[in-house]
């Protein structure tokens, strides 16, 4: 029960991207690191990050984070960087090959579901991810509503 605990209190997320469990079935999760500048370290302390339509692509062989807006850091507004720019993220040779067969093969796609911080290194959690058509959109919402009038009926 303690390592849970450390887990936690090792984790925290600065952003989350909600959307993409709408949008995407999420068929596999993998944790990679982000090459940042320090202003931008700064700025994911401050908990100033959105995912919100940014993805995940690998291109001439290394894995790239695209359209995450991280804002800028006031403080270092002389130094500062450009809040949607592109970062490279790290990942092991086997995982970035394994990752682009399954995004070519079965025609899946990278989505980035939270930034967050693990022993004081930010880390981005991507998903494989397959799109939702509308007619699933409609059927996760229903069933979240029932399980909602479930839930109700049982402590009532």
């Amino acid at each position: 029960m303690s390592s849970d605990k450390e887990r936690l209190a090792a984790q925290r997320d600065v952003a989350v991207n909600r959307r993409a469990r709408h949008d995407y079935f999420i068929e596999e999760t993998v944790e990679a690191g982000l090459v940042l500048s320090g202003s931008e370290v700064k700025s994911l302390r401050a908990g100033k990050a959105q995912l919100k339509d940014s993805h995940a692509r690998i291109h001439r062989g290394e894995m790239w984070l695209f359209s995450a807006h991280i804002s800028e850091y006031s403080p270092a507004a002389q130094f500062g960087h450009d809040p949607t720019r592109s970062r490279k993220l790290l990942l092991h040779r086997r995982e970035i090959d394994r990752l682009e067969g399954k995004v070519r093969e079965r025609g899946l796609t990278l989505v980035p579901l939270r930034i967050y911080f693990k022993h004081g290194r930010a880390k981005v959690e991507l998903g494989l991810a397959r799109g939702k058509k509308l007619y699933d959109k409609r059927e996760s919402i229903k069933e979240r509503e029932t399980r909602r009038e479930m839930d109700r009926a049982m402590k009532g």
